[in-house]
């Protein structure tokens, strides 16, 4: 589904691993299997927009080995820029970062020493990238051990939030993706599709404070939407992946954003949706032709010590 008419600026952001404690998660059949509610679900609203369809595939991404720019140090495949994304993957015992810069802006993410593959987005636009591995050798320093350069101009401005990434991870098989489509069936447009998704997460989510907890002071934490949709539960991040990895599945544009909210600038995870139709909602509006917040964590467990308040969001980073 391409979009390139809308034309409208992408943020530029830097990036850190994050530890979340803030919110809930998803569900399969275990948790509504009939796609209604268990509670919290909003008034439905109204939508409006172009006819809609269910893609008959989700957008690929992946580490391809024989496109790799590979070194002894590990190999960084840049034949996807024009798609929205870079991949990298080492083998090390040493810990490992990888390194995406554009301009003055820069994303660094954890590379498994193991050989494990990362997707990541190229979310700071059109433009000349560098990509970098980088080995720890002491405390927070780290030396550059391969590097590639690409001179990107995707092929869409909405491809980095169509497809799969390290922190928004699916495939065509994943339960995810299987109950997106079934939420999805009988949507009229892309107001339906988000309003479906949303009211679906929301009416059945349950807030994981011992989770929240848990990783209160953890770093490097990565979600997994197919298992937030098995425990039915999880923190912020969880639910904003999951929520990203089916909208996303459905062609619609989303975007994971960490940041802060008030009160007390609380630690945050959240979405970003772009539509070309409307959705209203008792809650919110969700306009065509713009990205527009859509915090479901909020909606499912309310304002907390760990949720905040639903005001004052400042973004950080944008995966």
């Amino acid at each position: 589904m391409l979009r390139s008419a809308r034309l409208r600026p992408l943020r530029l952001a830097r990036i850190a691993a994050l530890a979340c404690a803030c919110a809930a998660a998803a569900v399969l059949c275990a948790c509504g299997a009939d796609g209604g509610s268990q509670g919290g679900a909003t008034d439905a609203g109204s939508t409006d927009g172009p006819a809609y369809q269910v893609p008959a595939s989700i957008q690929p991404a992946a580490y391809d080995a024989n496109a790799a720019s590979v070194t002894a140090a590990g190999g960084i495949d840049t034949s996807h820029v024009s798609e929205g994304y870079v991949a990298a993957s080492a083998t090390n015992s040493a810990r490992l970062k990888f390194q995406v810069v554009c301009g003055d802006a820069s994303y660094n993410y954890d590379l498994p020493g193991d050989g494990a593959p990362i997707v990541c987005p190229l979310n700071m636009g059109d433009g000349a990238y560098t990509f970098r591995i980088m080995q720890n050798t002491s405390g927070n320093n780290y030396v550059e051990i391969a590097s590639a350069l690409a001179k990107v101009q995707m092929d869409d401005e909405f491809e980095p939030y169509l497809r799969p990434n390290q922190f928004c991870n699916f495939t065509d098989s994943s339960q995810c993706v299987q109950r997106a489509r079934q939420l999805a069936a009988d949507a009229s447009n892309e107001g339906d599709v988000v309003r479906a998704v949303y009211q679906w997460v929301v009416g059945n989510i349950t807030y994981d404070y011992d989770k929240a907890a848990e990783l209160a002071n953890a770093t490097g934490y990565i979600p997994d939407p197919d298992a937030t949709l098995a425990a039915c539960s999880g923190i912020c991040f969880d639910y904003a992946s999951l929520s990203a990895a089916m909208l996303r599945s459905l062609g619609i544009p989303c975007q994971v954003i960490t940041g802060y909210v008030a009160p007390d600038q609380l630690y945050h995870a959240w979405n970003m949706v772009y539509i070309n139709g409307t959705w209203v909602s008792v809650e919110f509006s969700i306009n065509p032709d713009e990205w527009t917040r859509m915090d479901l964590t909020f909606a499912a467990a309310g304002s907390s010590s760990t949720t905040g308040d639903g005001t004052g969001y400042t973004d950080r980073y944008v995966y």
